[in-house]
């Protein structure tokens, strides 16, 4: 990755950040919704894992991934 697009990505990584937790919050709630005595830390490991296999997918589809 260049210096720009660092620099760029840099510039954002507060409000990433603050998405993916939001995320992670958005089906934490859902679970919750499901089943009230949920065990809150197991559960936010599951969603966290969950979200990482998603990130590898939604990178093995990009044409335009490139290594970093």
């Amino acid at each position: 990755m260049s210096q720009l697009e660092q620099l760029e990505l840099q510039a954002h990584r507060e409000q990433l950040d603050a998405d993916v937790q939001q995320l992670v919050d958005k089906y934490l709630a859902i679970a919750e919704w499901d089943v009230p005595e949920i065990n809150e830390p197991l559960a936010v490991a599951l969603i966290i894992t969950a979200i990482r296999q998603a990130l590898d997918r939604v990178e093995q589809a990009s044409p335009t991934a490139a290594p970093i």
